[in-house]
């Protein structure tokens, strides 16, 4: 449908105008894959901090005349031109008229929700690959987005829109999900940049982000976007992860310890190693008998996986889905389900400042929301820059009493917000004066 509905829009001349904030690494591939393999869609613009970096992507991706801009109506006279253009100024991009959506790939927090905010107080749809932004603040955004009108979505191909296409599929064929989560290849909460340098340069990545990858924070975060886009929890801080061989063992680990309203989770090891699965439950005889006969087991519990995942690739496919159907691929049901806690990597002492995701001092783990409101417990979202006010020790959760927060934060007042919104007369400590 979606690959119809594009042709169609390219038949007529009338492309969906989508514009890209962030050129990194994740960014450079994305406008590649909407300029070369995506008729139907047009990337009338790419904001980044440094132009010459948005310059690369369209050059990368073909692209040899682009037009530098600093305003809204030189970037609407671009867009009636039919040129291409960049921009340093990411607000530009959401206060422009004739864009349709914006896909938000800086993977940050702080700026990552100015932009969001802007362009969806601007009318336009978000698609995020920037799972941390969704994590730390998506049901608050999401909010913000049902006001205005438009879809709010992180995108096909990571980890958690592979879980949730899957979980409609299995929901579609009478089975009801019961667990879903990521195929981990590498699981281990002390890895540091300094352990990590030397494969992201290989890969002409930052330390820091393959470190996220590595330590679990940006699985616990992935993870915690499907929880609040499905209503699962966890069954313990930080969940199961199993070693499993197979994914298709995680059926038989799973089945004595199934909560009522489903669980998100992840297996370590477990051929095939990448991808996301979903275990879906039944005890209906006929459909078991038909399921067994097409050899998916005895069940009750049945395995369903997809041994990839193409984030880049695929969220074109996001934008059309917002657009044309106004369908979010994976979003916040309401109020937050899960939350990514930060936890200590190594002993920390008063006086220190935490460095985020993927650095030296925290790792993340999810935790159920209301447990980790009763332990005023320290979103990973919001730690970076917070100083040490007491010594944490090393795998010991960071509270909000344990830290002081850096003054005049957007996420410290969306977080208050996205408190008073759904829990309303508990304010989050340290926060209010901030």
């Amino acid at each position: 449908m979606v690959d119809t509905a594009l042709a169609e829009r390219q038949r007529t001349g009338n492309p969906i105008k989508v514009a890209l904030v962030g050129a990194g690494y994740s960014g450079r591939n994305i406008a590649y894959q909407i300029i070369n393999s995506f008729p139907g869609l047009r990337l009338v613009a790419i904001a980044d901090r440094t132009i010459a970096v948005a310059r690369e992507a369209y050059s990368t991706a073909g692209i040899t005349e682009v037009r530098a801009l600093d305003s809204r109506r030189a970037l609407e006279q671009a867009i009636r031109d039919n040129v291409f253009a960049v921009t340093d100024d990411a607000i530009v991009i959401c206060e422009t008229q004739g864009i349709d959506a914006i896909i938000e790939a800086t993977g940050t927090i702080e700026f990552g929700a100015a932009v969001v905010l802007r362009a969806l107080e601007q009318g336009k749809h978000i698609i995020l690959m920037n799972v941390e932004l969704d994590a730390t603040l998506g049901p608050i955004l999401k909010t913000y987005a049902d006001r205005a009108g438009v879809i709010y979505s992180n995108s096909d191909g990571d980890e958690p829109g592979v879980a949730m296409n899957m979980i409609r599929f299995v929901r579609s064929i009478g089975l009801r999900p019961m667990v879903a989560g990521n195929l981990k290849g590498l699981y281990d909460r002390y890895r540091t940049p300094e352990t990590q340098r030397r494969f992201a340069e290989a890969h002409h990545q930052e330390a820091t982000k393959i470190t996220s990858f590595a330590d679990g924070t940006k699985l616990s975060m992935e993870l915690t976007v499907l929880a609040n886009a499905t209503g699962f929890k966890v069954a313990k801080r930080g969940m199961y992860g199993p070693a499993l061989d197979h994914v298709h063992e995680s059926s038989k680990f799973f089945l004595d310890k199934l909560l009522d309203g489903g669980m998100v989770d992840f297996l370590v090891g477990a051929a095939p190693s990448n991808g996301a699965f979903v275990l879906g439950h039944s005890k209906d005889p006929v459909k078991a008998a038909y399921l067994k006969y097409l050899k998916m087991g005895h069940g009750p519990l049945y395995t369903f996986y997809t041994p990839f995942h193409l984030p880049q690739l695929e969220i074109p496919l996001t934008v059309a889905r917002a657009v044309l159907f106004r369908d979010a691929t994976v979003a916040p049901l309401g109020a937050p389900v899960c939350d990514s806690v930060a936890v200590a990597k190594r002993d920390l002492k008063a006086g220190e400042s935490l460095d985020g995701l993927g650095g030296f001092t925290c790792y993340a783990l999810v935790e159920n929301y209301d447990r980790s409101r009763q332990e005023k417990a320290l979103p990973m979202g919001v730690s970076e820059g917070c100083r040490l006010k007491s010594h944490v020790s090393k795998d010991q959760l960071v509270t909000y009493d344990d830290v002081e927060l850096p003054r005049g934060r957007l996420c410290d007042k969306l977080r208050q917000q996205q408190q008073d919104l759904f829990f309303p007369a508990q304010p989050i400590p340290g926060a209010a004066d901030r």
